[in-house]
């Protein structure tokens, strides 16, 4: 048996495209110290894209079944499989791709965003004298910064702050961090300095001030990262790969090699998910790069291989905006139980994570209560006594599994490594597993050197350094603007448009419907406190979108920013899915039950809803539930102990306030726990203990009652002597 472990950290790229963050001027001297001449050469190399734009998906397939034999196969659609992909077919080689479900479907798109070196990693290096650990965070350093150049729409450089509590941990962080920036030389994105208490408060003013010392900032990556994988098998597309989601490998083919009389792996037998047709894809080389579900594959192979995926769930919450600034990061080092939690500003939300537990490998992992409050717990520890930290605040919740690995070689068959392992059965079988997010590309490169060297593949090397990917090559931070004045779209819809598809923006453009308005002019939202459009909906079918899922959750974001706001935006959805997919309503109906059960399950959306249930205590004082009965009853004017569609409708026509019947019954079903259509006074009263104790917030029969209430008070009687007398 074959092996070889990845520890390569020589990789030359250039520097990140960081305009947004530097500022033009400061933008194009770090191109000029930062341009590389060896990762220039290496992309003019690679001749254009074979495709204009990637062939559609029933293209694809008839390419996988009538391609007699492809050099390279890839089971995996997330982040390293179509990196391997992207590798194989700019080096001339016939490559095909199958995903079981969409294009980073699984961990690649439930990370923490980050692009990054590992700063922990790198203590870990000095305090063990750990070569290979080192080597990981050198090479990522490097990948680092040639993510941020060859897709600067999805990625840009991000200020991570460290706050110091203790004066001696200031020396010790900063040396640390320092070494963080010597390791990463010329790809440093930005060196680090330290703040003072009253500027770090300045910088992020909700975080501890207590006994705080000061603070050190440091630079890393972040991006979008399940459009970043889009992006790379889109890439690969239309390079000539033959890619397709939602074809699950049935079974691995086999054949006996004439010259050695041994079984080789010489393709798969592949299922289409989507209508339950079975091919044959036979290939030269297969790759299996599954993430979690390595093993699932490796036995396929040969039912007696040794298991190397050691699974671990990385839970993460998403909470509104004003938890963090919105261009500044924190990192909490060391929490009560070791782990480390970064609480980072996203897609104008705030992400926290991650946990670290051992896990069952599953295609559905689902947050847990625990978790969940371990890190709201973690929050509340670095954020200001001012801020409260509510449960409610929690928009979404996800939990990603770590495909961590062992080397099937080493002697120590129980010790975890933290860099990517290529292995090669005795059949031929590839396998690429471990590794990070970051470093995607050179594990790409890796696996395609070995599978070039095991299979007498004719390729040259790799020339993906330096190489953009979709949506890149003509971006520019101004991009946004020519949207705005050439087509009309809100300036919040323009910038999202141009940083989520980047040069591909004007596309979606061109789809946009007009909205009627005089401003904007085009671009009607799916919901409206986010900036996705209708369009995208019609332009994510273009992308592979298949199914509702694919489009709530990796083509737009919304299951991962507010699972509330994805529900609201569903029906929509469906529908503009339908018109495009001729869906009847039989599939229009199966696919909105699907995606609720997504929201619910695996985005966070069951432990929300639990925070308010029938059975939720009532612990209130009771001067409160006094106050809170009498705003009731301002409501129940009959005393019939609950409230209908019909009497909010009277009270607020009393304040002169209009809302359509609809929204109102989304509102009252929000709190109507046992589901008869009204809201009695307990269920009002389990309400409002929820939001005392900051289970529940943004409740909007609460917020509604209340200022009905207020605007009912204000409201003072005429003197009779004051309305001309009366009869």
């Amino acid at each position: 048996m074959a092996f070889q472990k990845a520890v390569k950290g020589t990789i030359l790229v250039g520097g990140g495209a960081l305009a947004s963050i530097l500022g033009l001027s400061q933008f194009a001297h770090y191109r000029r110290k930062q341009v590389n001449l060896a990762y220039v050469e290496a992309a003019e190399c690679v001749s254009e894209p074979v495709n204009r734009e990637p062939p559609s998906r029933e293209a694809q397939l008839l390419t996988l079944q009538n391609m007699s034999e492809f050099d390279i196969l890839v089971i995996g659609g997330g982040a390293t499989g179509c990196g391997c992909a992207l590798d194989a077919v700019t080096r001339g080689l016939k490559t095909a791709l199958v995903e079981r479900d969409d294009f980073s479907s699984g961990t690649s798109s439930r990370s923490t965003k980050l692009i990054h070196g590992g700063v922990r990693y790198l203590q870990k290096a000095i305090m063990k004298l750990d070569i290979e650990q080192y080597r990981m965070v050198k090479e990522a350093l490097h990948e680092r910064a040639n993510l941020l150049e060859i897709a600067p729409h999805l990625s840009a450089p991000l200020p991570i702050m460290l706050p110091i509590y203790k004066w001696w941990q200031l020396p010790y962080y900063w040396v640390g961090i320092k070494l963080y920036d010597l390791v990463a030389g010329s790809n440093c994105l930005k060196s680090s300095y330290v703040l003072s208490k009253s500027r770090a408060l300045e910088h992020f003013p909700m975080l501890q001030k207590d006994k705080l010392v000061g603070a050190i900032v440091y630079y890393d990556g972040q991006h979008n990262d399940a459009r970043m994988n889009l992006a790379i098998a889109l890439t690969a597309a239309r390079y000539g790969a033959a890619t397709a989601n939602y074809m699950e490998v049935v079974s691995l083919l086999k054949k006996t090699d004439p010259d050695t009389g041994k079984e080789r792996v010489s393709g798969a037998r592949c299922k289409d998910v989507l209508t339950g047709q079975e091919f044959d894809v036979r290939a030269k080389c297969v790759i299996n790069a599954t993430g979690p579900f390595t093993d699932t594959v490796r036995k396929m192979d040969d039912k007696n291989a040794t298991a190397i995926c050691q699974p671990s769930a990385g839970v993460h919450i998403v909470m509104p905006g004003y938890y963090s600034p919105e261009s500044m990061g924190l990192l909490d080092p060391a929490t009560s139980d070791g782990r480390v939690i970064f609480f980072l500003p996203w897609q104008k939300m705030t992400i926290a994570g991650t946990t670290d537990t051992p896990t069952d490998v599953t295609h559905h992992p689902i947050p847990s209560e625990e978790d969940i409050n371990f890190i709201l717990n973690e929050v509340r520890n670095y954020l200001s006594c001012d801020v409260e930290v509510r449960r409610g605040d929690v928009l979404a919740a996800w939990s990603g599994i770590r495909p961590l690995v062992t080397d099937p070689k080493s002697a120590d068959t129980q010790s975890i490594s933290r860099n990517h392992v290529v292995d090669i059965s005795d059949s031929g079988l590839i396998t690429i597993a471990g590794g990070k997010w970051t470093t995607y590309r050179s594990m790409a490169e890796d696996t395609i050197n070995a599978a070039i060297k095991a299979h007498s593949l004719k390729a040259g090397p790799s020339r993906t350094v330096g190489l953009f990917l979709q949506g890149g090559k003509d971006w520019s931070p101004t991009l946004y603007i020519r949207l705005v004045q050439d087509y009309g779209l809100e300036s919040e819809v323009a910038q999202h448009l141009a940083a989520t598809y980047g040069d591909k923006a004007f596309e979606v453009a061109k789809m946009a419907s007009v909205t009627g308005k005089r401003w904007p002019i085009v671009g009607v939202r799916l919901v409206s406190e986010f900036p996705y459009i209708e369009a995208e909906v019609k332009y994510g079918i273009k992308e592979y979108a298949c199914t509702a899922v694919d489009m709530i959750s990796r083509r737009t974001r919304l299951a991962f920013l507010n699972v509330q706001a994805a529900e609201e935006a569903l029906p929509r959805i469906v529908e503009l899915m339908g018109r495009e997919l001729n869906w009847d309503d039989y599939k229009k109906e199966e696919e909105l039950e699907t995606a609720r059960k997504f929201l619910y399950y695996e985005m966070g959306y069951k432990s929300r809803s639990e925070q308010l249930t029938d059975r939720s205590e009532i612990s209130l004082l009771p001067s409160d539930i006094d106050r809170y009965k009498k705003r009731f009853h301002k409501f129940d004017a009959d005393q019939k102990g609950f409230i209908t569609i019909v009497d909010v409708q009277r009270v607020l026509e009393s304040i002169g306030v209009q809302m359509d019947e609809n929204t109102l019954h989304e509102i009252l079903n929000e709190v109507d726990l046992n589901k008869n259509g009204q809201v009695e006074l307990n269920e009002f009263l389990q309400l409002m203990s929820a939001i005392q104790k900051g289970r529940v917030s943004g409740s909007r029969l609460a917020i509604l009652m209340k200022t009905a209430e207020e605007n009912l008070d204000r409201r003072v009687p005429i003197p009779v002597d004051r309305s001309c007398g009366g009869l």
